[in-house]
């Protein structure tokens, strides 16, 4: 059965898997939802827990063996299988489903992965699992919903808070849901039965968030200047290259520019987008970007791009930095008047 992160309290409430596979990207979700089982599993008399790395060479028929072995003082056990990256490969994914299948009362199968790819949920091991466990899927929380998953938190720490308190903590630990809840822990502990302000949150918590240049021109089709430009600070601030960051740009305005020319044709966004063959999670965005950016705005866009790029590899004198931030800015929708090439 496959649930996301939010369905999984109520799942173990009604029953308590025998298998369990957690996988995403997000540590603090996945620990979560980790400790959710284990509580629910100790809660039903699971007093026992071993745990496997899975690494090159890792022993599949030793873990077929913890399976199948009689505890001593016949105690209910959790099997806690750290696959990481790892795939379980071959073997690993026989015994993997034949533990499935043939699930002991005694023996609770959790398994920890990082976030899947789509090739990876058709496996056997996945579909076996899927079968006869549960499969959560942690999702990140993405920018618009982190205010509102920040002010749930900091409710259910007991803090009072005055407005946009949650909107000033989720710019400053974007992309960091763990820096998120420690902030939240350390208002809790400093500043219980006191109304958090705006100024709280400046003068007591630290610019933690983490970007990546797949945010930047994402930012940017949404017309975020602010943020946009926030995420280029960012991402320069912690030693990215100039040359991926405008990679992560550049792609979307090709992307960009092949819609609005198919859309000069007649096809409608969503047509146009679909025949681009643009990211799923960036079709959305890119769909109100080209209702803002018509093809002429594009191409001045790409030629910006393209000045950029002349800066990174020092045909021109200019800093690929500032061109970065002009080109940025102008694809968010500020007005900026370009500068003469030399």
């Amino acid at each position: 059965m496959k649930l996301n992160g939010d369905q999984l309290s109520a799942q173990l409430k009604r029953q308590l898997p025998a298998i369990c596979l957690i996988t995403g990207d997000e540590p603090l979700l996945v620990g979560e939802a980790c400790d959710q089982v284990r509580s629910a599993a100790r809660d039903k008399g699971f007093t026992e827990r071993q745990v496997f790395f899975v690494e090159r060479g890792f022993d599949w028929q030793a873990l077929r063996a913890a399976a199948q072995a009689m505890s001593l003082f016949a105690e209910q056990r959790i099997l806690e299988i750290r696959l990481g990256n790892a795939s379980p490969g071959n073997e690993g994914s026989e015994v993997l489903c034949d533990i499935a299948a043939q699930a002991a009362p005694d023996i609770l199968l959790l398994l920890v992965a990082d976030k899947l790819d789509a090739r990876s949920f058709s496996t056997k091991w996945v579909s076996a699992i899927d079968r006869h466990g549960l499969l959560i899927q942690i999702w990140p929380v993405e920018i618009s919903q982190l205010p509102a998953w920040i002010e749930r938190r900091m409710q259910r720490a007991g803090l009072t808070t005055q407005i946009d308190v949650a909107s000033l903590l989720a710019e400053r630990v974007e992309g960091n849901l763990l820096a998120a809840q420690q902030e939240i822990d350390k208002l809790a502990l400093l500043y219980q039965g006191e109304t958090i302000t705006a100024e709280t949150v400046i003068s007591e918590i630290a610019d933690s968030a983490r970007y990546d240049v797949l945010q930047l021109g994402l930012a940017a089709m949404l017309g975020q200047s602010a943020r946009a430009l926030r995420i280029l600070d960012g991402l320069r601030e912690t030693g990215v290259d100039a040359t991926l960051a405008l990679w992560g740009v550049n792609k979307d305005l090709q992307w960009l520019a092949r819609v609005a020319a198919n859309m000069n044709k007649g096809q409608s966004a969503e047509s146009a987008i679909q025949a681009a063959g643009v990211w799923r999670p960036r079709q959305a965005a890119m769909k109100q970007a080209v209702q803002r950016l018509r093809l002429p705005a594009l191409r001045g866009l790409l030629f910006d791009a393209a000045q950029v790029d002349a800066a990174i590899k020092g045909v021109n004198r200019r800093d690929p930095w500032v061109e970065l931030r002009g080109l940025v800015a102008r694809m968010a929708g500020v007005k900026l008047v370009r500068a003469k090439v030399a």
